[in-house]
């Protein structure tokens, strides 16, 4: 969604782009450090990791439908529909890949340490 990043924001004429990311990245990472905490004491360590790469990219997308409604389509016509697949196909293997790459380096030494002793 950096492309919009120029666009004025519908719910605040002032407020940059910068203004609205670092906001929603604190509120979120509350939130996803809270409910991470929570996973941490799940042993099923496939499960934990699925619920959370799930977790992380469904906020993601939600970001950016935020930013897509926020900058460009209260400025339009443009439908439900229309915004999602819009939002889907702008964001979505940036996020696979980012939310892929998170969960590895959230859980890395979890990974390699399962990895290992596999291999034995």
């Amino acid at each position: 969604m950096g492309r919009l990043a120029d666009q004025m924001s519908s719910s605040c004429m002032s407020c940059g782009f910068l203004y609205d990311a670092v906001f929603m990245s604190f509120l979120t990472e509350i939130f996803l450090s809270a409910v991470f905490i929570l996973f941490n004491s799940v042993q099923k360590y496939f499960i934990k990791y699925i619920v959370e790469f799930l977790l992380l990219i469904s906020i993601w997308i939600f970001w950016n439908y935020s930013v897509f409604v926020d900058r460009e389509s209260s400025w339009s016509t443009y439908d439900f529909q229309s915004e999602m697949y819009y939002t889907f196909s702008q964001s979505f293997f940036p996020v696979i890949i980012l939310g892929f790459g998170c969960i590895l380096l959230l859980h890395f030494k979890e990974i390699k340490d399962k990895f290992i002793s596999f291999r034995k």
